[in-house]
């Protein structure tokens, strides 16, 4: 668990999983994302969320704000299931309903997020990626020090020739033990 001055980034608890199933079903969280998904596809990304934190030894935890909100979302690190050029890799990601944003807890937890990534992981580079369109998550990125990488951006693997989310922008942060972290 990581508390923030606002927040708590924790393990995932069944009660979760019918407000992210909500928050999956609504076509302004998922707009650049592939697809809405069903109480099912639901299910099994957190079943998946939760077997990254048992195989890697952490992952995307649960955001709650307390004395308002349980389960808000999520935000944290992972590694990628494709491979392309930057990879093998750590990613930061966030996903929160809609309702919740604006408020600056996204970049609050993200920022939790690499501290951990960087102090506790001792990870040298924590990268991020979205469409070039996503600028509510692209602003997350600059807020939290990182920077766009244009050589680097990149056709995601995942998807076929075509698709309208295909192109991604690649953002990094790296390790420097001489700087302040965010």
């Amino acid at each position: 668990m990581i508390q923030t001055e606002r927040l708590i980034l924790r393990e995932w608890l069944d009660d979760d999983l019918a407000p992210f199933a909500a928050l999956n079903a609504d076509e302004r969280v998922v707009e650049f994302l592939p697809g809405l998904l069903s109480r099912e596809q639901s299910d099994a990304t957190a079943a998946s969320i939760r077997d990254h934190f048992a195989r890697q030894g952490f992952g995307r935890w649960a955001v709650e704000v307390p004395g308002v909100a349980p389960f808000i979302g999520f935000v944290g690190l992972s590694v990628p299931s494709f491979e392309t050029h930057f990879t093998p890799c750590v990613e930061i990601g966030w996903r929160l309903a809609c309702e919740h944003w604006g408020r600056g807890y996204a970049t609050e937890a993200a920022r939790a997020a690499l501290r951990f990534g960087f102090d506790e992981l001792g990870l040298d580079e924590i990268v991020s990626f979205t469409v070039p369109d996503n600028l509510r998550s692209r602003a997350v990125m600059e807020r939290i020090g990182m920077q766009r990488s244009p050589v680097d951006d990149f056709d995601h693997p995942s998807l076929p020739a075509g698709h309208r989310l295909r192109r991604h922008v690649l953002y990094r942060l790296s390790r420097n033990p001489d700087a302040s972290r965010p």
